[in-house]
């Protein structure tokens, strides 16, 4: 989806300003805002693409003026109302209005840490061999679908190289929408600057992006 995230090569944003020192948390809320998030996400009720695509969908106004954290906890909101897990009027009013509906999985506290050293791993045994190889000159698409989607606008119908093959891994355009899962092979294409911002770029730059298989032709 072209949403409020995707702002690669748009001008008119003011500068990136780094904060010097920051902190993980600016505020207590928002460790709060984390928790929640990794207890709900382990319910089994969606995909970690299906909660991305949830951020992305906000309305670029909200979105483009929430906190990082903000954006979590609204995308949050959306997928606990989608999934049954809570109404629009128990959010307004900030309360159960009926009994919650039951969880696939329930993460426990001693559990946490080591779910999260273990991580999510998303890479799957590959059913066909890779169509690209490294060095192969390939193209992206040029595509504006509704769902989500990792191929960022400003790479779309770009000219580029096979950098590196990653293996293949869950295609999340499809885990996002709550299909069954699928995997594709992932490559690392990079991109001089010129071919994606035009003369005017550096040409001595370049950006590489991983891009799954469907995304890509040859060139």
């Amino acid at each position: 989806m072209n949403g409020g995230q995707d702002l690669g090569g748009q001008m008119g944003f003011g500068p990136v300003n780094p904060e010097p020192n920051e902190p993980i948390f600016h505020a207590d809320w928002e460790k709060r805002v984390l928790a929640i998030n990794v207890a709900a996400g382990a319910m089994g009720a969606w995909t970690i693409d299906g909660i991305r695509a949830a951020r992305e969908s906000l309305p670029p106004a909200q979105y483009l003026s929430s906190s990082y954290y903000e954006i979590w906890l609204a995308g949050l909101d959306k997928v606990l109302v989608q999934h049954g897990f809570l109404t629009p009027q128990e959010l307004e009013q900030g309360t159960p209005l009926a009994p919650a509906k039951p969880p696939k999985r329930v993460l426990k506290g001693e559990e946490v840490e080591g779910v999260l050293r273990r991580g999510f791993p998303y890479e799957r045994e590959a059913q066909a061999p890779a169509k690209f190889a490294v060095g192969d000159k390939v193209r992206t698409l040029v595509m504006h679908p509704k769902h989500h989607t990792r191929l960022p606008r400003y790479a779309r119908g770009k000219l580029g190289v096979v950098e590196r093959i990653t293996g293949c891994h869950v295609f999340p355009d499809t885990g996002s929408q709550g299909l069954p899962e699928t995997a594709q092979w992932l490559y690392t294409i990079v991109f001089t600057g010129p071919e994606l911002w035009g003369r005017d770029a550096d040409p001595t730059s370049t950006v590489s992006i991983e891009a799954w298989e469907s995304y890509l032709e040859p060139a």
